[in-house]
């Protein structure tokens, strides 16, 4: 019997990347709700069984520029107080932060680069242990406070709060472990951040392509291995 999905979408190339196959494999029947597109949000809180909240290039904060924002992180924060499974990717990280109480703000710093872990004593017993020595792709300007209730799970050397747990079900990662080893469509997508970052596309490219298949298969057992311990 397949399970419903519903992954949230910013911008179109920033999907569910190399963690799609193993969610399909996984029984899930996946659908994107696009921003901007007919019917965004209307879907039912609680009734997929998981809720994947995808990144994107906007700030939490930004919600009169952005205005589906407040309805997004309502969404969001309905399905959080229903302990139902929810996966936060960078933005979706922030988001999920956000609708639990806490605050989302500029780091100081442009965090974009493939860069490694560092994990936390208690991320070693969760499924992020398989992400240990792994370069993960990073990509944001902002961070966030942890959660009350929530257990940090991992800190690079420049922002310390990179990931969260609440319970089995809820998981928010600042990262992107789901990222594919081409990523052509994000260098061109944030072309222009890239630009004012002063950060060579061309590095980035081969950083993807050599440090990309090794991650891809870290991130599939780390989600492989979240998905086995979500409670209905």
């Amino acid at each position: 019997m397949s399970k419903s999905l519903v992954a949230i979408r910013h911008v179109p190339f920033e999907d569910l990347g190399t963690f799609g196959e193993k969610l399909g494999a996984s029984g899930y029947d996946i659908s994107y709700d696009d921003v901007g597109q007919p019917g965004f949000l209307g879907f039912e809180p609680l009734a997929p069984d998981l809720l994947v909240v995808l990144g994107g290039p906007i700030g939490v904060y930004e919600t009169e520029t952005y205005p589906f924002l407040v309805p997004e992180i309502a969404l969001i924060r309905q399905r959080l107080a229903a302990g139902r499974p929810t996966l936060g990717l960078c933005l979706g990280a922030q988001l999920i932060a956000a609708a639990l109480g806490a605050r989302v703000y500029p780091s100081g710093v442009k965090e974009i680069g493939f860069a490694p872990l560092i994990l936390t004593e208690e991320a070693g017993a969760t499924p992020l242990r398989h992400l240990a020595g792994v370069e993960v792709l990073h990509w944001h300007g902002d961070t966030f406070d942890l959660p009350a209730g929530a257990r940090l799970l991992a800190s690079t050397d420049l922002v310390r709060n990179q990931a969260f747990a609440i319970g089995a079900n809820v998981l928010a990662l600042q990262f992107h472990p789901e990222a594919r080893a081409d990523i052509e469509p994000w260098l061109v997508g944030h072309a222009a951040e890239l630009g004012a970052a002063k950060i060579s596309p061309v590095a980035l490219r081969a950083d993807a392509a050599r440090l990309g298949p090794a991650l891809g298969t870290a991130g599939g057992r780390m989600i492989r291995e979240w998905l086995a311990g979500l409670s209905s």
